[in-house]
């Protein structure tokens, strides 16, 4: 979610392009919605596992100033009010969960020991905005009855593949055997196991220091395929891949060890912390392993990403999921439809909430099918959802469309679905 990586793809034989696409709100007294979220309050009627919540979240992309802030080198007094308008409006469409994107390119949207400021903020990465945007967001998101999720991208360093534009005392300047430059970008080597250590440690940072609720990534693990080019790991193979049956298990090995390891260190860091991951809709296609989902997706997560979705569920490492099921009821290759039940059995009695990923910015864009075009499409969605017992709610994307809402397809859901405010479903992290 940078989301280029989301939807810079293609998805099947279909040629479907996942491509990269202020509301004036009137903030609600905070008094009144605390009152709302704390004392008794209606909820909607729910089977299964979460009969008094329902995850409603928008996810806020800072990457390249995706959603936040509008611009590079705004004032701090202007990119707190553009980051409250973005609350206000998850108030007003009645969510009760934002998604803030604080690490976007291995830089940092608090003072991080370890890493510089972003260069979303001024412009020049290292450089003070002037104020917390972190510890702000987490303060004013729960005066507002949200919660705030911390996410981080673990492994991209930056959306080129230019060292020296990095600033001096950039960590992946001073270990460039950390990184590998592959699709016109940089990454940190997840294979390395300095750079595993570090990039736990630069996110850690933030669950030490800021009552956050959960930690949240997304689907950058290793890189998704780029045509006639190679990830080159081969030192890095050659020097920790003994044991491996194929270069392809140590890579997945690398990614389960960063997962299993960032859950242990959260629970020890912080009680109470959720752990979720947002990856790619598709573990693996029926046609590549019987036990995959019904589908015919260019891209798997566990073969090209080295990214073994449905292994950190049943390992129970992570208490959410949100699977980004960003494709219409009925598209051939990616069948919301037929997606979302293959998740809801694999979560089904593990423990691990289920929430669904949904792709608002498509809402409208005339790129997109047919289906897209009518602002109903995405209602239709959560009304086929909630027949899965282990559906627990879902997040949008992205923070612009649930304000602007050219369509109205989140008006409609609002309508539809969101009749008051309530709380998310208590994670495993928040009831142990």
């Amino acid at each position: 979610m940078g989301h280029i990586g989301r939807r810079g793809f293609v998805v099947g034989a279909t040629g479907v392009a996942l491509a990269a696409t202020a509301m004036a709100a009137e903030a609600p007294a905070v008094e009144s919605v605390a009152r709302t979220l704390n004392g008794a309050h209606r909820v909607r009627p729910r089977k299964g596992p979460y009969p008094h919540g329902d995850f409603r979240g928008v996810w806020v992309a800072t990457i390249a100033n995706r959603d936040w802030p509008s611009a590079p080198g705004l004032t701090a007094a202007a990119q707190r009010t553009e980051l409250l308008a973005h609350l206000d409006t998850a108030v007003k469409r009645r969510l009760n969960a934002v998604i803030l994107q604080v690490r976007p390119s291995a830089d940092a949207l608090w003072p991080s020991t370890y890493e510089p400021w972003a260069q979303c903020l001024t412009g020049t990465q290292g450089r003070d905005p002037g104020w917390d945007p972190l510890g702000t967001a987490v303060t004013e998101a729960h005066a507002r009855g949200l919660e705030l999720h911390a996410w981080f991208n673990p492994y991209r360093v930056a959306n080129h593949t230019d060292p020296t534009r990095l600033v001096a005392n950039h960590p992946a300047r001073l270990h460039p055997e950390w990184v590998v430059p592959y699709g016109g970008k940089l990454y940190y080597d997840p294979g390395v196991p300095a750079v595993r250590r570090f990039v736990q440690d630069a996110m850690l940072d933030a669950v030490r220091r800021y009552a956050i609720d959960a930690v949240h990534w997304d689907d950058y693990f290793y890189p998704y395929p780029v045509a006639g080019q190679v990830f080159d790991d081969d030192a890095t193979y050659a020097a920790y891949g003994a044991g491996f049956p194929d270069r392809a298990s140590w890579r997945r090995n690398n990614i389960d060890l960063l997962v299993s390891e960032t859950a242990a260190r959260i629970k020890a860091t912080r009680k109470g912390v959720s752990f979720g991951i947002s990856p790619f809709g598709v573990w693996r296609n029926r046609a590549t392993d019987p036990e995959g989902s019904d589908s015919n997706a260019g891209v798997q997560t566990y073969d090209d990403l080295y990214a073994d979705t449905r292994k950190w569920i049943r390992q129970g490492w992570i208490d959410y999921v949100v699977p980004q099921l960003y494709w219409n009821i009925g598209l051939p290759a990616a069948d919301y439809a037929k997606l979302l039940p293959w998740w809801d059995a694999v979560v089904r009695g593990t423990g691990v909430n289920l929430y669904v990923g949904e792709a608002l910015y498509k809402a409208g864009d005339p790129a997109q099918p047919a289906a897209w075009q009518d602002p109903k499409e995405l209602s239709r969605h959560l009304a086929l959802a909630h027949r899965y017992q282990s559906v627990g709610g879902h997040g949008f994307f992205a923070a612009r469309e649930v304000a602007a809402d050219a369509t109205g397809a989140m008006a409609a859901v609002v309508a539809d679905h969101y009749p008051t405010r309530v709380r998310p479903p208590l994670t495993r992290a928040q009831r142990a």
